[in-house]
């Protein structure tokens, strides 16, 4: 009994000590969470967020890196209101602080007729005062103005070489500003001859020591030049070259000189830049001047101030002579004047003096020749631009005093000429005027003679040679070869040239298709257009070829049939070649079988050979017989002057003895390859196309 008491009483005992380690244990782990909790919160609210908390038992562990010294001191101070300073164990750290620079050390030294500025941040120990001593010697009536600032910093290396350097510069430089910084010195001055600039820049080159880098801008005023001159001349010994050569700055002799470079000029080209242009228009006037003598190819010009002299010899053609001297006597700028003559070929006619006036099929006119003065130049141009539209109008004439009476009068009406034409060409001449070109209008010819006799009398010699072009005629407004081509392939996106599978044939569901087709080639088979056949890429690619070949001629014929002139269309067939879609879908394929139609050729057949402009708007023949005036029907058919469709008794086009009618023309076929003759196809190489 005695031994079970002993056994109960450890028992007990053992159960209250692993009770109390627990409570112990417990409380403890209770009291970690709530002190780091406590302190995190209070270091976060002030702004300590960079320290880390950790407790062990009752003791809190502080790491982190603090920005500074005494902020890492405040945080530690703060941790210890709120836990015993004996419990704290501080891991913390501080930032490691970069060195302070020292300040870019520099110095402007400034000098002119008032004075030396000295300006900038130097080191302390610097002796100012031994600076404005020194330099007040040279200074003048007004001194050294010392606006200098210094630091308490080591000097730099290469500093007190600069500073020597810069000293004995400013010295002998009346106008100049020289920066100084570490073992460099930058020197801009201006001195008062070119020969002065030289020995300054050398002077400053040689006294440079090996270890100082040194930059130097000095500058001398530029000389007078009077008069501004520039020659410049071609000859058979120098080709181009300058004898003589002006500017007023670099651009302008920059310019001067791609100019002269633009006509063969070699070698090494100079131009003095100076003052005493007559104008600022001066390179522009040279660069106009050196290309008319490029043009010409020989002579020379001669400026000397805003007077030009343009000299060429007997070997230029009197034609090219008053083209280039037109261009440029009309285009100087106003304050330049032009004296231009050429020598006389021994035993040569005078020339012929003429006035032209050239209008092409943009709208674009050009007026060259002679005029009396620049009064009637100025008159001329205006009527033109009043006339033919003001941005289109180009002059390039010159004056030529010994012209006949009346010659004004005859210019002008040379322009109201030229206002009829489409585009052409009026020529003046003394013994009267001729006019060449084309017009939509049938009676351009009656319109401009009448023009010309009126203004100058019934007497006067006229040329004319007006040819009328339907197409150019507003009332017809017939379609141009780019229209045609839009409109038949729009015609083809509407209603789809569709053919049987693996075949030529048209598809009875596409007849239709064509009748569309044979209605848009309505006044459009004078251009000559290529019918384009296109398959996709299901079957063999040679196949594919061939067949697209046959659809563009089955289309071709599908026109011929419906009454269509089928001269000026050519098959051409391109196999799968040019997709416009994807062959990898049925949708994409069916887009990539087509019919297309290209313009080969912008102008007309037949242009080379208009009806005269005398004949009237039907079209008809001189020798009076009817002519075809290129109007088809409703249906396509050509038709005759009264509208009516032309048949023999079947209803085919009639067509003249010896004549194959449109349905016997050959068709025009390209061959796409090689055509040798091939076995026919198995029925599995046949493929949609």
């Amino acid at each position: 009994m005695r031994s079970r008491a002993t056994l109960l009483t450890i028992a007990a005992f053992v159960l209250a000590l692993v009770v109390s380690a627990v409570i112990a244990g417990g409380a403890a782990t209770v009291v970690e969470k709530s002190t780091k909790q406590e302190v995190r919160v209070a270091m976060e609210a002030q702004g300590y967020g960079w320290m880390r908390i950790h407790t062990d038992g009752l003791q809190v562990l502080l790491s982190g890196t603090a920005p500074t010294e005494a902020e890492r001191f405040r945080a530690v101070s703060e941790v210890d209101k709120y836990v015993d300073s004996s419990r704290v164990v501080d891991n913390t750290d501080t930032q490691i602080t970069k060195p302070i620079t020292p300040p870019a050390f520099s110095l402007e030294m400034l000098r002119n007729e008032n004075g030396i500025s000295l300006i900038g941040l130097v080191p302390a120990s610097v002796d100012r005062d031994a600076i404005v001593e020194k330099l007040s010697k040279v200074a003048g009536e007004d001194g050294v103005t010392d606006m200098l600032e210094s630091a308490d910093y080591p000097v730099p290396g290469g500093w007190d070489e600069a500073m020597q350097f810069a000293m004995t510069t400013i010295e002998t430089l009346p106008r100049s500003k020289i920066s100084v910084t570490a073992g460099k010195v930058s020197v801009q001055a201006i001195t008062d001859s070119p020969s002065e600039k030289g020995r300054v820049e050398t002077s400053l080159a040689r006294r440079r020591p090996t270890d100082l880098k040194l930059s130097f801008d000095i500058s001398a005023p530029r000389p007078v030049i009077t008069p501004f001159t520039l020659r410049f001349l071609i000859d058979e010994e120098e080709g181009p070259h300058f004898d003589a050569c002006s500017a007023d700055n670099e651009r302008a002799r920059d310019r001067i000189l791609t100019a002269a470079r633009a006509t063969g000029a070699k070698g090494t080209l100079t131009c003095t830049i100076g003052m005493g242009t007559p104008s600022p228009d001066w390179s522009k006037a040279a660069q106009m001047a050196i290309k008319a003598v490029g043009d010409l190819g020989a002579g020379s010009v001669t400026f000397s101030d805003a007077d030009i002299v343009l000299d060429a010899p007997s070997t230029v053609d009197q034609q090219k002579f008053d083209d280039v001297v037109g261009e440029l006597e009309s285009n100087l700028p106003g304050v330049f004047s032009l004296k231009a003559k050429r020598e006389p070929a021994p035993d040569a006619k005078a020339a012929e003096a003429s006035f032209t006036a050239t209008r092409d099929g943009d709208g674009h006119v050009e007026l060259k020749g002679r005029v009396t003065d620049a009064r009637e130049r100025q008159t001329i141009e205006s009527y033109a631009r009043a006339k033919l539209g003001h941005d289109n109008v180009h002059g390039a004439t010159r004056v030529d005093k010994e012209l006949p009476a009346g010659w004004p009068v005859r210019t002008l009406a040379a322009l109201d000429a030229l206002s009829v034409l489409h585009d052409g060409k009026v020529t003046v001449t003394r013994d009267g005027i001729s006019v060449n070109g084309i017009s939509g209008d049938p009676q351009a010819s009656d319109t401009i003679s009448r023009i010309l006799t009126s203004q100058l009398g019934e007497d006067a010699q006229i040329d004319l040679s007006v040819k009328y072009d339907k197409r150019l005629d507003e009332q017809l407004a017939l379609p141009t070869g780019k229209e045609c081509v839009a409109r038949l392939n729009e015609t083809l996106q509407k209603k789809k040239v569709d053919f049987d599978p693996g075949s030529a044939q048209v598809a009875s569901e596409s007849l239709d298709a064509l009748d569309a087709l044979a209605k848009s080639m309505k006044n459009c088979t004078d251009f000559k257009m290529e019918v384009a056949g296109y398959t996709d890429n299901q079957g063999r690619e040679e196949m594919n070829l061939q067949l697209s070949q046959q659809r563009a001629q089955a289309v071709i014929r599908g026109l011929l049939d419906r009454g269509v002139l089928i001269g000026n269309l050519e098959a051409k067939g391109y196999g799968e070649a040019q997709p416009i879609a994807s062959n990898d879908t049925e949708a994409g394929r069916e887009k990539n079988r087509r019919i297309e139609f290209v313009l080969l050729d912008e102008a007309p057949v037949g242009d080379d050979a208009l009806p005269d402009a005398t004949a009237d708007a039907t079209g008809a023949a001189e020798d009076g017989e009817p002519h075809w005036n290129g109007a088809v029907t409703d249906d396509g058919a050509p038709a005759t002057e009264d509208g009516a469709q032309s048949e023999n008794g079947d209803g085919d086009t009639a067509a003249e003895p010896g004549e194959k009618t449109p349905q016997e023309e050959e068709i025009p076929v390209e061959t796409p390859g090689d055509q040798t003759p091939r076995p026919q196809s198995r029925p599995e190489d046949l493929s949609k196309g």
